[in-house]
């Protein structure tokens, strides 16, 4: 019986991720242009008002075969991509905070939702920077609120598991992360004469900080995102043999996910951060 309710929450996690990824769809596609998300939702190429029945996540992209029912436009299929990101997201996260029947509990649903919520904005700050270059502050420097009070609601409820942290480590975070990230911005713009780093990298960072601390979060990020980064960009240029500008968002991104996720194991088996913890409060 357990095992059944264990399965039915599962499920309503990857539900409820792959509902939420069909909104992220539309703040992907609507916050780079500063447009309205009250309007319904519409094909980009006629301008039909999609069909209540035509928004299910997933189901709906493989109904009508990747195609506007109105025109016959392609569809995206980053849409679908999206929302099934999200769901497994959604999954994982469950995974992550409910090991069993006991561990169901108002606690652990604010600690998925607190941290779906990080996730959900990597994925929209991620989507948006790689194809306009730009990373909005919906998903930087107005969620840093969010990850405060996030971890207050966290240490109130008495959630102790990972990856949260305490009140002081998400200021220092915030604060930490993004005045490392500037501090390199300007640097960078000294030494190479151009903007090496965006204002939206600092913004970003402090994010992060904001809801996984200064250490060893912000320090396993911008470790790990920076030898990412470099890595990517080396094999781009030995295969291209040419210099391509990569976002280091998407970067930041995709490590902070796998921080949340996994870093409690990845860690030790990479580097010696027990010390570290030990010494901050």
């Amino acid at each position: 019986m357990e095992a059944i309710f264990l399965s039915t929450y599962a499920g309503f996690a990857v539900v409820t991720g792959a509902c939420i990824g069909s909104f992220l769809n539309v703040l992907i596609a609507r916050w780079p242009y500063d447009a309205s998300l009250l309007p319904r939702s519409h094909c980009p190429s006629c301008g039909s008002g999609i069909r209540p029945y035509d928004l299910v996540p997933i189901l709906s992209y493989l109904w009508l075969r990747g195609k506007c029912r109105d025109c016959g436009a392609s569809i995206a299929p980053t849409y679908p991509l999206v929302e099934l990101l999200t769901a497994l997201i959604g999954w994982l996260l469950f995974q992550r905070f409910v090991d069993g029947f006991e561990d169901l509990s108002l606690t652990t649903l604010l600690a998925w939702l607190v941290y779906f919520t990080f996730c959900c904005a990597m994925i929209v700050m991620s989507y948006v920077d790689l194809r306009h270059s730009i990373i909005p502050d919906q998903t930087s420097s107005w969620a840093v609120p969010i990850g405060v009070l996030g971890m207050v609601g966290l240490h109130y409820a008495g959630f102790e598991g990972w990856p949260a942290v305490s009140i002081q480590q998400s200021i220092l975070g915030a604060a930490g992360g993004g005045l490392i990230m500037a501090l390199f911005a300007i640097l960078g713009r000294v030494l190479t004469g151009r903007e090496a780093l965006g204002w939206g990298d600092a913004k970003l960072m402090a994010m992060i900080g904001a809801f996984l601390g200064a250490i060893p979060g912000v320090w396993v990020v911008l470790l790990a995102g920076s030898l990412l980064a470099s890595g990517i960009g080396l094999l781009h240029l030995i295969w291209t043999r040419r210099r391509s500008y990569l976002p280091l968002g998407p970067v930041l991104g995709l490590v902070s996910v796998i921080y949340v996720l996994f870093g409690d194991v990845l860690i030790p088996l990479f580097l010696p951060v027990s010390l570290l913890v030990e010494a901050i409060p």
